[in-house]
């Protein structure tokens, strides 16, 4: 789990009223839960708010190895005795701040039962093998999000875990605000991120092409750190957006063209 405390404004381009919401949220000590696609600022988001109501940010990294007990806490045996030692959930609700789940549903599904007690009016975590009942301090918010886009039958999340959150919804974001958050994340020429935004549109919008995922605004980002620092435009591409979306050779070859376009190749 990372833990920290912001002192600096993460950048961070808002598209709509989410901060407003978030502040509400946080005010009325309701849970948040964050849903869209892969890279397009759910944990900046997160991290952004953190810092401007100068909070502690807890983040767990959810996997498909993470247990109930991970997040809660277990006992270990060190120096012949028998220690509790907190998991990062309960060490968030003992020190106050924000807990992000990231990417939540990717955890085993115990987890989530986990959750309901802090995530409704109780907001108290249950200890069972400790036998606490620890009460979340009014500093306390749980923050979860996960990719739709991800779900399915063995991997979702249920409607007794989703009703017990205020919900808002991330998407691509338009060609104006992708091109601003290009230009502040990396201080790139403006025709650069114009040129890249309009690959990232380009390459969203085939139709002929079999992707797991579309490419993000992190992809851009990252070309555009590349280019800035004096690699070439194409091979930036390549290196930050297309191995980055596929492996298949026949698919990146497409994905090429439009960057070879786009760059007068």
């Amino acid at each position: 789990m990372d833990t920290r405390v912001n002192t600096d404004l993460p950048y961070y381009e808002a598209s709509g009223n989410e901060i407003e919401l978030f502040e509400h949220a946080w005010k009325n000590r309701l849970p948040l839960l964050i849903k869209g696609p892969t890279g397009v600022g759910k944990t900046r988001f997160v991290a952004h708010m953190a810092a401007r109501l100068k909070l502690p940010l807890h983040t767990v990294a959810c996997h498909d190895d993470l247990t109930a007990a991970d997040l809660v806490g277990r006992h270990l045996i060190g120096d012949g005795e028998t220690v509790w030692c907190d998991g990062p959930l309960t060490r968030a609700v003992r020190e106050g701040g924000i807990c992000y789940l990231d990417e939540v549903v990717e955890a085993r599904k115990d987890t989530t039962v986990v959750l309901h007690p802090l995530a409704d009016d109780r907001r108290v975590l249950p200890i069972d093998r400790t036998g606490e009942l620890l009460e979340a301090p009014p500093g306390f918010m749980l923050v979860i999000s996960y990719n739709p886009g991800y779900q399915n039958f063995l991997k979702g999340l249920k409607p007794s875990t989703r009703q017990r959150f205020v919900s808002m919804r991330f998407d691509f974001p338009s060609a104006e605000r992708e091109q601003n958050v290009l230009i502040g994340e990396t201080a790139c020429d403006p025709m650069l991120a114009t040129r890249l935004v309009n690959i990232g549109r380009s390459l969203r919008a085939l139709k002929d092409v079999d992707l797991e995922e579309v490419v993000s605004t992190r992809l851009l980002v990252y070309a555009a750190t590349l280019i800035r620092d004096g690699l070439d435009p194409v091979e930036s591409c390549r290196a930050a957006i297309v191995e980055s979306l596929t492996d298949d050779i026949e698919t990146a070859d497409a994905l090429m063209e439009v960057v070879n376009a786009t760059f007068g190749r």
